[in-house]
């Protein structure tokens, strides 16, 4: 049962920092909710294992915004530069409302992580006041306004791949070392979706690049016919 109250809590607090930051962006969050969601469980159930089965906290925020940022720069087509950026302050402001929740109506950092039901309270909190704010942010169009394509990175796909296989290979080694199998699996599938779409994402606008030659030869041939 505790297990499942960590999954649902988490859960709701990986949404609303995935709220804040499409906000930011200016996208809906029901766009690519699903794999959103996919990500965020596997996300959750590695930091479960990690922090009661092998007292790794220190490593849970960490792997958060590694997964969040080759979420939104694999899956949702996000240049690496705005994905880090836009992760970075999503989880901020995420931080601001925990942080105020936390001053005004308990003691201390230390009476939450003592009694489970209080902290349950401080993540439902935090996560509706989250989940708020970003609706507030998307209706009144408070987020970035300019052209982030033009900060896309020339071979970004190339960059997340290898971005991703280092980031396995330094998980690999550290699991090896303490002999944490089960969480490199869950780990290794959630970087796997990742790769998955890079690869994916490559295909298609090599694809899309294609077609538009086509396209232009084939309205050239017409215009120099006619001429």
């Amino acid at each position: 049962m505790e297990a499942v109250l960590f999954m649902f809590f988490s859960t709701l607090e990986t949404l609303a920092i995935h709220g804040l930051i499409m906000s930011l962006l200016r996208i809906p969050i029901s766009r690519h909710l699903g794999q959103a969601l996919l990500v965020m469980t596997l996300a959750n159930v590695q930091s479960l294992i990690l922090r009661s089965e092998y007292h790794l906290d220190f490593l849970v925020p960490l792997i958060s915004l590694l997964i969040f940022l080759f979420l939104y720069s694999t899956i949702i087509k996000i240049p690496v530069i705005w994905s880090a950026v836009c992760t970075m302050i999503g989880y901020m402001l995420y931080a601001v409302i925990q942080v105020a929740y936390l001053s005004l109506i308990f003691d201390s950092i230390e009476t939450v992580q003592t009694d489970r039901f209080d902290g349950y309270i401080l993540q439902a909190l935090s996560a509706g006041t989250g989940l708020l704010a970003a609706w507030i942010m998307y209706r009144f169009r408070i987020g970035f306004r300019f052209n982030m394509e033009r900060t896309r990175l020339k071979f970004e796909h190339v960059l997340l791949i290898v971005l991703i296989g280092i980031v396995l290979v330094l998980v690999a080694i550290l699991f090896y070392l303490n002999h944490l199998w089960l969480h490199f699996v869950f780990f290794a599938s959630t970087f796997g979706i990742f790769l998955y779409y890079a690869i994916q994402s490559e295909e298609r606008d090599r694809r899309d690049v294609r077609g538009n030659r086509q396209t232009d030869r084939r309205e050239d041939q017409t215009t120099s016919t006619r001429t």
